[in-house]
């Protein structure tokens, strides 16, 4: 410690205002780079459409990744002579440094990288995970940034996914299902309310009529329960397609005469 603690301080006594102002530069340039990256890259995805715009959000944290990697390369030869003697000197010290005092924050990063590998969420991705549900809006290096349906911008650091269950709705394509229950009273047409429903779904302006729709049926303590599943057009769209499905559905049901339980049934 004492020797690598005197070739330190050796290395640092070696800096000149040239070669600090050169490593201010390039710290400058890297910062421009990645304003530039995380501002274009998202107006350009919003311009394209289907599965190709989960890929090219995603790749805004593995370029800025990149860039800081890069400019770190960049800026150690610029400061210091590039022996062998000087880089354990001084990545040797900044390891011990960094580990004690953020440990935390360095598990983050390193659940970041993980996090730009497997891809267990992506920008544009609708997830849930420690209970709250949003847009996954931005992916930093030691963060994510969610989007809940209240317009609240939740940050999860990426030191989650050791211990924590991640739900994903669309998994990186636009295809998000949607489910709209209805509990109705029993002694009924079950297969013309099934028929009556999945009418509902397809004629809906916000569906995906050429994927497939589904209404399951079984029976609970509140009566029988239908669950309309079908997908919207958009993954934005699945809060208004639901409300959409939901309300054209209770319309469609009291036409042919099928009840919704009471609220008593419900609260027992």
């Amino acid at each position: 410690m004492d020797d690598i603690g005197l070739k330190l301080k050796d290395t640092l006594a070696s800096l000149t205002s040239e070669s600090l102002l050169s490593a201010l530069a390039l710290v400058v340039v890297a910062s421009l780079l990645i304003m530039a990256i995380q501002t274009v890259i998202p107006r350009l995805a919003q311009r394209i459409e289907g599965k190709a715009r989960y890929y090219v959000l995603a790749s805004v944290p593995l370029l800025r990744l990149l860039i800081i990697v890069g400019t770190i390369v960049l800026v150690v030869p610029t400061l210091v002579e590039p022996t062998v003697s000087n880089m354990l000197a001084i990545f040797g010290t900044l390891g011990l440094a960094l580990g004690f005092a953020f440990k935390d924050y360095i598990n983050s990063l390193i659940a970041g990288i993980v996090t730009l590998y497997e891809m267990p969420y992506r920008p544009g991705d609708w997830i849930e995970i420690e209970g709250q549900y949003g847009e996954v809006k931005r992916i930093g290096a030691r963060t994510a940034e969610i989007l809940t349906p209240d317009d609240t911008t939740v940050v999860i650091p990426h030191g989650q996914l050791w211990s924590a269950l991640i739900a994903n709705g669309n998994d990186g394509t636009d295809n998000l299902m949607c489910a709209a229950s209805f509990y109705l009273e029993p002694n009924h047409n079950i297969r013309q309310v099934r028929e009556v429903l999945r009418d509902v779904a397809y004629t809906s302006p916000l569906i995906k009529s050429w994927l497939p729709v589904k209404v399951v049926v079984s029976n609970s303590p509140h009566g029988m329960n239908y669950r309309v599943k079908a997908y919207p057009l958009a993954p934005r769209d699945q809060f208004e397609f639901t409300s959409d499905l939901t309300a054209r559905g209770a319309e469609a049901l009291a036409e042919i005469g099928v009840p919704f339980v009471t609220a008593p049934a419900l609260a027992q």
